[in-house]
């Protein structure tokens, strides 16, 4: 029996010739990711297992993206412990203030991971890097501790589901619209601990923004991942990149699959997804009568450039209406730049945004665009439950940068216009 893409990494990472779906594996790791949050708590474990070392000092990263610059003594202490960890064990791929970035945005940028990796982080999005062609996945701070000190981590080997893309996305469309219709079409646990692989034209069709962030989202289907097949787009993005040479695995002709579903690019719509749960979507022309409190145009979701060029492109020369609080983030600092250089920014400002240097506050309440009871927010972040960006009694609704920034403008979730 043939091998899915994400089999075909694990067995080479496993040192084996072949795995079968739900095989206990242990596989070797190229990149073990945590984050400001996630990072404490396995440095705690690391220290009680009694380990002294780090495997590779070259294939660890730590990002500090969630509270920083610092918001409170708690977020301080954390980043310190950190801090004093990747200095005592020399971590190279270190990201603090002036030089961090959300992290499934900063590690692609910086050629961090690439085609063929099997990477870990202590972050739930870590299935970002499959739009590489990468296996990720998210795991424990307890998992992350283990995979820091002997490079290794124990998979059970997921079956998979086919998406098959035809076609292309109307130009008011993104990868976003994409992977929301997808969850409101199997739920938030249709693909539970499952390997989503995305094939066909359509998929070749898409950028490496659009994938990165249908990726990032596999996990709000309950995927163990996501995956793009590597191809010319994929290469372009990696060429002078990438620390490490890339490495192609394609799943085989007769490789096994649970499902097959057909999504046609050319159909979808802008699409919202409701409180509160990802897989609460409908198309946002159904939802023009509900006023907004405040926009998010950012996260590891879609904080990318072509996110901010799709910002720029809807707010220059408009105005926020009033009453609207519109908070943009740059994902990472060669963004933000990129932003400055272009122009972006003064646009931003003479709309009435306020810009961020990059963090994820607002996307997991803690800070930079707290909600209030009774207050809602569209946001291009990833998640809508119930208080997960401030007060219990407050609503987020999800949706791409394009209908995000449209109805900044509108004050009511409104689907942008197709240009």
């Amino acid at each position: 029996m043939g091998m899915t893409m994400t089999q075909k990494i694990l067995a080479s990472h496993a040192g084996m010739e072949s795995v079968t779906a739900g095989q206990l594996i242990s596989a070797k790791l190229d990149i073990v990711l945590g984050n400001d949050i996630t990072t404490p708590v396995a440095v705690n474990e690391f220290k009680k297992a009694g380990f002294t070392d780090v495997f590779d000092k070259d294939r660890i990263a730590i990002v500090l993206d969630h509270f920083v610059p610092n918001k409170d003594i708690k977020a301080a202490e954390q980043s310190k412990t950190c801090r004093e960890f990747a200095c005592s064990h020399c971590v190279s791929h270190f990201y603090d203030v002036g030089k961090m970035g959300i992290e499934h945005a900063l590690l692609p940028e910086q050629g961090v991971v690439t085609a063929g990796d099997c990477i870990i982080g202590a972050d739930s999005h870590t299935c970002t890097y499959g739009a590489l062609g990468a296996f990720s996945t998210g795991v424990g701070s307890t998992d992350m501790a283990a995979g820091m000190a002997t490079g290794t981590a124990w998979f059970k080997v997921p079956s998979a589901i086919k998406f098959n893309l035809t076609g292309k996305l109307p130009c008011n469309c993104s990868g976003n619209d994409v992977i929301l219709t997808i969850i409101g079409m199997i739920g938030v646990d249709g693909a539970l601990y499952k390997s989503m692989e995305f094939v066909g034209e359509g998929a070749h069709s898409l950028s490496m923004d659009d994938r990165l962030c249908i990726c990032n989202m596999a996990i709000e289907a309950g995927a163990k991942n996501g995956i793009f097949p590597v191809d010319d787009v994929t290469l372009d993005y990696l060429k002078g990149r990438s620390e490490r040479e890339p490495v192609v695995f394609e799943a085989d002709a007769d490789a096994e699959y649970e499902r097959v579903i057909d999504i046609a690019l050319s159909e979808i719509v802008p699409t919202v997804s409701c409180p509160h749960l990802p897989e609460n979507t409908h198309p946002a022309k159904e939802l023009g009568d509900i006023k907004v409190d405040q926009v998010v145009i950012g996260s590891c979701t879609n904080g990318r450039m072509e996110d901010m060029e799709t910002a720029y492109r809807i707010l220059k020369g408009n105005k926020v209406a009033d009453g609207v609080r519109c908070i943009i983030i740059p994902a990472t600092m060669q963004i933000y730049r990129d932003c400055v250089e272009k122009g972006y920014i003064t646009a931003f400002i003479d709309a009435g945004a306020v810009v961020s240097t990059p963090t994820c506050g607002p996307c997991l309440g803690g800070y930079m665009g707290i909600l209030a009871a009774g207050e809602r927010c569209i946001a291009t972040t990833n998640r809508n439950f119930v208080g997960r960006m401030g007060h219990t009694e407050s609503e987020v609704y999800l949706a791409s940068p394009a209908t995000a920034a449209t109805s900044a403008l509108t004050g009511y979730i409104t689907a942008p216009k197709e240009v």
